[in-house]
């Protein structure tokens, strides 16, 4: 389900940014707005993005192999630090390299208005792959707020094209004041300093991104999965007391390691089954966990 939303919301993101972007060009080309060519560079930057992302998921769903026992999940969120990688130079540093310039040197910017007609166009388009990808969050967000499945989401990709739109949404808007200002003054150091502000957005934004990314590569926790588990696990008759619980994302999977003390009496065989039992409806319960290592002990 949630490679489905994820597929579903690259699909909206390209469209969009793929029209904006041919649209920002010609604008751009036509006036000789840095804010402009900034949000042109920005949207075919998301562009390639959106492919990335759709290839690190692709490779992520490959069979695991002996070398890699337990498949490539992980895989989607190497494709999503690429991806705020490439956010944070080829759209935030060159944004801002190219607004210094204009600002050292100052261009003048023709036809402004179709700029702005071209920027509320854009605007439109972009409100439209954002809703697309809000729609496709909204299936894992549940009852979490924003930032609070921002923090927790295992959908990498999900996240990125989310935080891209949010990023491309807000950048068209600083696009719009700050050229409408070099419209209304006659002043271009104002579409120069938008250039920049537009860069440090999207810097801001690939920091970010890039930091839920690292967490999910070196090993997050999937919390709600943890907790369920340990709450179940404690309403069992069989099971003393719940010493560790490890639920650790890899990719659209969960790996589950507990260590559990049991009643002291059981036999080994009694245990067994027990265990089994316990393993199955975990993963009835939880459609995620795709392994589990389940150790008897009485000392954590």
């Amino acid at each position: 389900m949630s490679q489905a939303n994820s597929t579903t919301a690259i699909f909206y993101a390209f469209s969009a940014n793929l029209v904006i972007a041919l649209a920002k060009t010609g604008a751009a080309l036509y006036t000789g707005s840095g804010s402009l060519i900034a949000e042109a560079i920005h949207s075919f930057a998301d562009c390639g993005n959106q492919v990335l992302l759709y290839i690190g998921m692709q490779r992520a769903t490959k069979e695991a192999t002996q070398k890699h026992p337990m498949g490539f999940g992980r895989e989607s969120y190497i494709w999503s630090m690429m991806v705020a990688i490439i956010l944070f130079s080829v759209g935030g540093m060159f944004s801002i390299h190219e607004g210094w310039q204009r600002y050292n040197e100052p261009q003048s910017v023709e036809n402004a208005t179709m700029a702005l007609i071209i920027l509320g166009v854009a605007v439109v388009m972009e409100c439209f792959s954002l809703k697309g990808a809000l729609s496709a969050m909204k299936a894992e967000q549940g009852s979490r707020s924003f930032w609070q499945w921002f923090k927790e989401t295992h959908s990498s990709e999900l996240m990125v094209i989310t935080g891209e739109d949010i990023a491309a949404l807000a950048g068209l808007v600083i696009a719009l004041i700050m050229l409408g200002l070099t419209l209304v003054t006659g002043n271009t150091l104002f579409d120069a300093i938008g250039s920049m502000l537009i860069g440090l957005l999207l810097i801001i934004v690939a920091a970010v991104i890039g930091k839920e990314v690292h967490s999910l590569l070196i090993g997050e926790t999937a919390v709600e999965v943890r907790d369920k588990v340990q709450g179940y696990l404690e309403q069992q008759p069989s099971v003393v007391r719940v010493l560790n619980l490890w639920a650790i994302n890899h990719g659209d999977g969960v790996m589950l390691a507990v260590k559990a003390e049991l009643k002291p009496d059981l036999l080994v065989s009694e245990a067994t089954k027990i265990i089994n039992r316990l393993e199955k409806q975990i993963k009835q319960d939880n459609t995620r966990v795709k392994w589990i290592f389940f150790e008897i002990d009485d000392a954590d």
